[in-house]
């Protein structure tokens, strides 16, 4: 079990550092040149040279790189092109919204699939199952922003539960934020919950065909009993890794959602700075992302080997 954890950690510290590599290289090579948006057209050569020489664009990449990297590894992230400020400074509000709207998500997503599973498999075949069953086709169909879009317009525009565009910021209380911050997040956690209900729903029904539960009811016990006595525990094996490995999406989903709904999060600076070539913003933005996902999924296979016992020898 140790040699196989040193070896996930050594593979998830490459693929950090892959991800590092590609994040810088991809926005450096492409054409264009963020002084030319920073002094604007109007710019003579002399400033243009002696703006590149202070960004220390004149370098080659690859020492331009190490030294993005080490402060990177120092937690500085650099200066932003087109604010004047540091880079984690200026994304620290925007990490905020964007960690609460995920997370907000994840939770809604739990609360609601684990029961909706469970009910669907208690009554396969009967007319819950079945309801069940259409509701989630048609909601894991409707993508995130086409549900941000009906959440808008039903919640925000029709009953007015809250006003779409202005945003709740923490210190207006954390009640009113996590109000405001529950719409979107439903929105994200909508689709994610309807598959989830499928996977719990298959597993359970699964579980409850193998011949250990035959014994349990040939010992007395009911459905129900056996579902939560017996078949649960080993039912969420792969559901709670599949849960861990959804925060790629929920990031993913976060982003685009934050658009509509007008939040100035990751997904707003993002759009943002790609547009101004803010690229330290946006390396720090994409490596930010990408090392939540990586890590995310490590934490989850880790997770999957220690729920089955026949994994932890491998």
């Amino acid at each position: 079990m140790m040699k196989t954890l040193v070896k996930r950690v050594l593979l998830l510290i490459a693929t950090l550092l892959l991800v590092t590599i590609l994040a810088f290289v991809a926005f450096s090579i492409i054409p264009g040149d963020p002084t030319s948006s920073i002094l604007g057209v109007e710019a003579t050569q002399e400033q243009i040279a002696a703006l590149r020489d202070r960004l220390g664009l004149d370098l080659p990449i690859w020492q331009r790189y190490l030294h993005w990297l080490g402060g990177l590894l120092t937690g500085n992230l650099g200066e932003s092109y087109n604010y004047g400020m540091p880079v984690a400074q200026l994304l620290s509000t925007c990490v905020t919204h964007t960690l609460t709207l995920a997370v907000l998500a994840f939770v809604l997503i739990v609360a609601i699939s684990l029961p909706l599973g469970i009910i669907a498999a208690r009554y396969e075949g009967g007319v819950v199952d079945r309801v069940l069953t259409i509701l989630n086709q048609i909601t894991m169909s409707v993508p995130n922003f086409v549900a941000g879009i009906l959440l808008v317009y039903v919640f925000g525009l029709v009953l007015r539960l809250f006003q779409p565009g202005a945003i709740v910021t923490p210190q207006a209380g954390w009640g009113p934020y996590l109000w405001y911050m529950l719409f979107p997040a439903l929105a994200v956690a909508l689709p994610r919950s309807a598959m989830t209900v499928k996977m719990l729903r298959g597993s359970i029904l699964s579980e409850l065909g193998q011949d250990y539960i035959r014994t349990a009811y040939s010992k007395g016990n009911s459905k129900t009993s056996a579902l939560w006595r017996h078949v649960l525990r080993n039912a969420m094996i792969p559901v709670v890794t599949f849960l861990a490995m959804t925060v790629a999406d929920i990031m993913a989903g976060s982003i685009v959602v934050e658009q509509v709904f007008g939040i100035p999060g990751l997904g707003k600076m993002l759009v943002t700075s790609i547009g101004n070539r803010d690229y330290p913003v946006v390396q720090a933005i994409v490596v930010l992302i990408a090392t939540v996902v990586v890590v995310c999924n490590f934490a989850a296979d880790l997770l999957y080997r220690v729920m089955d016992p026949r994994l932890r020898g491998r």
